[in-house]
């Protein structure tokens, strides 16, 4: 018998069978704790996610207190400590329906059995609760010509035995991510109460927040913008009669993540400015006192705000934000504008949530650690509070430095494996691309990797977030000049590594980053294989026929698309690359994999040969997304990466999936 896996990253099955923790939601004084953990399941084809209460003294073992078998979600607290969540459940327990629609449950602060309180016939999408007042608002689709929900169900009903799904678009965008738009479309409710009539689009993916008195509540609201564009607003809709009003237009940037202030006079949001083809984005905290103009709280801070929450006194706010391959906590004084450190360490923080008495709740993670709940006291004193176990991973991570060209450092988490011999090393390059190697990836983890041998770079090139808008700007309508080089120069500091051999190296990348390996396999022969997954390789048929054009378009001239577009180089290329590529994936259409696989084959430096046989592959999911999540859709995804670079990188050659047929 032979031993048992070091690590959960070892076997596939053993990784996916590790617990994910997301979310969390807490009482208003902090005194209950929950978040959700996903398992998958016994055949590794899906994940269900339960809920779980934790201690918020750090001392107990988490319990779960959800059990449907179809899983329960998005759990939040009402201002008298009831739990709500959506689940897809019957009255009488588990879902019966062949296609069943979220509805929201509550299970009661004082014990007994959730019971079902809201239903839709397009099922809900989301629940807001006020912090110390019964109010409740809710997301739900509701058709767009129904006259009522009585009508937005007979309507549903009609199109499902008709067998139609066809859909009538008069605006853009139509699809999203992995999934189309329309025809119904995102109201807000309280009760059975339509706070938004015809909202057209206003109200896609919004962020909403209901005043702690359940009186009003603030939201994203998006509207129609020259060029078959879109900008989003800030709008102050009244829960009592649903009069809405705008409180912050600006025709130059896009606003979002609203959050009212405790005592309910104010609200601060975040600003993004537009692009412009010389000019990147940048993202700046803004306050508005209600009845007094917007006022910007972070003009000085060179750093991108990632979240915010109100301290219980209103006199500040904890800011979340990129910074050097972290994702610490900051507090800004909403008086003075002043920008202090709260907490500060190897790891990146999300989902803070505040109690009326000034401890912070929140997800941690990093590159050695998935996320996991913790508790910060007012000093700043963080403790982690008992939920899942973390796994042993299979080496260790540390720092690497290179310099740019123009002498710009450029900093890179290497994860090596355990021993002492110089490994194989994959450039792994993020996507984006305004983003960091920040943050613990269920999806593109590189500790399997690290478990086969390998030593993994994840450099942050020009383009990414947390060193500045300087570093940003290096790359904006640039993408093939300083990104690349910047990979060049990480992957000179990582090659001068002890513990990595530069004579067998890859480069792997997904979206941004699968744009990027189809740029260096134009631009360098230096890596024994590629790996490009949901991947840019013509820029000029990419920004018509992605699924929010208009954003693109603001860099995207033809220049630009002209000087930057991999699919220029492709008799350069002399490296074997395996393609990846979902069908559903609507940010980068599967038409960018199709244009170059054929062009790989029939114009690239290492063509098909004259029998049709090639060095490079096509990985084709007809089902998935961008991210391809499936649990046995994913595993493959590894087997077939596993595979390829053994055979380039390493000269072995292992047997492909069973599975592949």
């Amino acid at each position: 018998m032979g031993m048992a896996p070091h690590t959960p990253f070892d076997d596939l099955d053993t990784y996916l069978s590790l617990p994910r923790v997301s979310g969390l939601a807490i009482t208003p004084d902090g005194s209950r704790v929950v978040t959700t953990i996903s398992r998958c399941n016994d055949d590794r084809t899906e994940f269900t996610t339960a809920i779980w209460e934790l201690d918020p003294e750090g001392h107990a073992a988490a319990r779960r207190i959800s059990h449907g078998r179809t899983g329960e979600s998005a759990p939040v607290f009402t201002a008298d400590g009831d739990l709500l969540f959506l689940a897809t459940r019957d009255a009488k327990g588990d879902s019966t329906d062949a296609e069943p629609s979220k509805a929201l449950w509550r299970l009661p602060a004082t014990g007994g059995e959730a019971t079902r309180v809201a239903t839709f016939p397009g099922g809900v999408d989301a629940a807001m609760a006020a912090r110390a007042a019964d109010a409740t608002v809710v997301t739900a689709p509701v058709l767009r010509s129904a006259r009522d929900l009585d009508d937005d169900r007979r309507l549903r009903d009609m199109r499902s035995k008709a067998k139609i799904s066809a859909v009538l678009h008069a605006g853009y965008p139509v699809r999203h991510w992995d999934h189309d738009l329309g025809p119904d479309q995102p109201h807000l409710f309280t009760g059975r109460r339509d706070l938004t009539p015809d909202p057209g689009g206003a109200l896609r993916d919004p962020h909403v927040d209901v005043s702690a008195d359940g009186t009003f509540l603030v939201t994203t609201w998006q509207i129609p913008a020259p060029g078959a564009a879109l900008r989003t607003t800030l709008v102050h809709i009244d829960i009592a009669t649903g009069q809405r009003s705008t409180l912050v237009d600006d025709p130059d940037a896009d606003l979002g993540m609203p959050a009212i202030s405790p005592d309910g006079s104010a609200v601060v949001f975040t600003r993004e400015t537009f692009s412009t083809p010389t000019q990147a984005p940048r993202t700046t905290l803004w306050l508005m006192r209600f009845g007094s103009p917007a006022t910007e709280l972070t003009g000085d801070w060179d750093r991108w705000p990632t979240s915010v929450a109100w301290a219980p006194d209103g006199a500040s706010v904890f800011v979340t934000a990129d910074e050097s391959g972290r994702g610490p906590i900051f507090t800004v004084d909403v008086a003075t504008s002043a920008v202090r450190p709260f907490v500060a360490d190897d790891f990146t923080y999300t989902d803070l949530r505040v109690a009326t008495t000034g401890v912070v709740f929140a997800l941690r993670s990093s590159y050695a650690a998935p996320p996991h709940p913790v508790r910060i006291d007012p000093d700043g004193t963080v403790l982690p509070l008992p939920c899942v176990d973390m796994p042993a991973l299979p080496g260790t991570l540390t720092e690497v430095t290179g310099h740019a060209d123009d002498g710009v450092p450029v900093r890179s988490w290497l994860v090596l494996p355990e021993g002492d011999t110089a490994a194989p090393l994959v450039l792994w390059i993020h996507g984006g691309p305004l983003a960091s190697w920040n943050a613990w990836h269920w999806r593109w983890n590189p500790w399997l990797m690290v478990a086969r041998g390998y030593a993994v770079l994840l450099p942050d090139p020009a383009l990414s977030t947390g060193y500045g808008q300087d570093f940003i700007q290096r790359g904006w309508g640039a993408w093939g000049f300083a990104p690349y080089t910047d990979l060049m120069a990480a992957t000179d500091a990582a090659c001068a590594h002890p513990r990595v051999d530069a004579t067998r190296t890859a480069a792997m990348g997904g979206s941004f980053g699968g744009y990027m390996a189809n740029w260096i396999a134009g631009h360098t022969d230096r890596f024994a294989a590629i790996v490009t997954h949901a991947s840019l390789w013509a820029l000029d048929q990419f920004g018509g026929t992605t699924d929010g054009g208009y954003w693109w378009s603001r860099e995207m001239t033809p220049e630009m698309t002209a000087a930057n577009s991999p699919h220029r180089f492709v008799s350069d290329i002399t490296t074997p690359m395996l393609v990846i590529h979902g069908d559903r994936d609507y940010r980068v259409p599967i038409g960018e994999a199709l244009r170059l696989w054929y062009d790989l084959l029939s114009s690239s430096g290492l063509p098909a040969a004259p029998d049709g046989t090639t060095e490079h592959r096509f990985l084709y999911f007809p089902s998935e997304n961008h991210w391809v999540l499936s649990p046995s859709h994913a595993t493959l995804w590894y087997q077939v990466v596993f595979t390829f670079l053994a055979h380039h990188v390493l000269g072995e050659d292992t047997e492909l999936p069973e599975a592949l047929g």
